[in-house]
């Protein structure tokens, strides 16, 4: 996988004249980590965007201050938008240590088609969107899926303990809790869905000519 840089600078301008920052297309970042000082850092907008959709709060980044040779490893902890507008504000990142391990959310996944959908009296909930993981920063997984096609039968469930995840890749929930259940409609539901999607055929309007043969 195809390593994701961001280059940095250290950041002198504090405070609410960060503004003045973000005029000129440059957002404001804090590095923080376990057993390091905070700093203080800046970088281009643009760049700094395409890193956000690249490595979303899963991925390592390596982070580049001008002042150092060595790269950091990090990743997004927080990222603020102004609301009306969509513009960062500020960019938290976390410094991690390769070798100890870190708590992510990750996106819990559908794939497939579940044949138990073919009654139309069957439909598929999906209780759990994200799930907490813990492993090593190496070990994040992107997603986890959850195969549909194993969905065969009414009421069927699919359980935290369910999952496919790598043997070093530990999940944080109850291993009973409910990710995806198939749930059952009463007919009674499903047949007024039915009359509400069925259309009538429009009713044919005779041609003048026919009106003609008619009188």
């Amino acid at each position: 996988m195809e390593q994701i840089e961001l280059k940095t600078a250290n950041r002198e301008i504090l405070g609410k004249k960060v503004r003045f920052l973000r005029r000129q297309g440059i957002t404001p970042l804090h590095l923080f980590g376990h057993g390091i000082e905070s700093v203080a850092l800046q970088s281009e907008t643009a760049n700094l965007r395409r890193v956000l959709a690249e490595a979303g709060k899963t991925r390592i980044v390596s982070l580049k201050l001008n002042n150092e040779k060595i790269p950091r490893n990090v990743m997004v902890r927080e990222v603020q938008i102004e609301p009306l507008t969509g513009g960062l504000l500020h960019v938290d990142f976390y410094q991690v240590r390769m070798a100890e391990k870190v708590k992510v959310e990750i996106p819990v996944i559908l794939l497939g088609e579940a044949p138990v959908l073919k009654l139309k009296e069957n439909m598929l909930v999906q209780e759990l969107s994200i799930l907490t993981v813990e492993c090593l920063p190496a070990k994040i997984p992107a997603s986890v899926a959850v195969n549909l096609s194993s969905l065969t039968e009414p009421e069927q469930v699919v359980r935290v303990k369910d999952l496919e995840l790598d043997k070093e890749v530990t999940a944080l929930r109850d291993p009973e809790v409910v990710v995806v259940r198939i749930s059952s409609r009463p007919v009674e539901v499903v047949e007024k869905e039915r009359e509400a999607a069925a259309v009538k055929a429009p009713e044919a309007i005779p041609s003048a000519e026919e009106e003609a043969k008619e009188e």
